[in-house]
């Protein structure tokens, strides 16, 4: 493959993974309104905003459904990121 070639591939798959981002970040805000009407919920219910155990099911589910390239460790670590994250919007 010629430099030229090699070049057009790298912009063509740079140009996929900004459209792939642009999908990820408009999920994460759709999850983000989920988070946000779950915590309602919680704080009309008086319900803890923290519940361990459906994190542990949620990260369980992940790791059972992860197919690679990405290793199980690197998914809970994302996961477990965007969930740190979005608790801030139950509150």
């Amino acid at each position: 493959m010629s430099n030229n070639q090699e070049g057009k591939s790298l912009e063509k798959l740079r140009s996929r993974i900004d459209e792939l981002d642009s999908e990820l970040l408009k999920l994460l805000n759709e999850r983000a309104k989920c988070v946000i009407k779950i915590g309602k919920i919680k704080q009309k219910e008086k319900k803890d905003v923290l519940v361990p155990l459906r994190e542990k099911e949620l990260l369980d589910r992940l790791r059972t459904v992860n197919e690679g390239p990405m290793t199980d460790a690197m998914v809970i670590y994302l996961f477990q990121q965007i969930i740190d994250t979005l608790k801030d919007l139950q509150k």
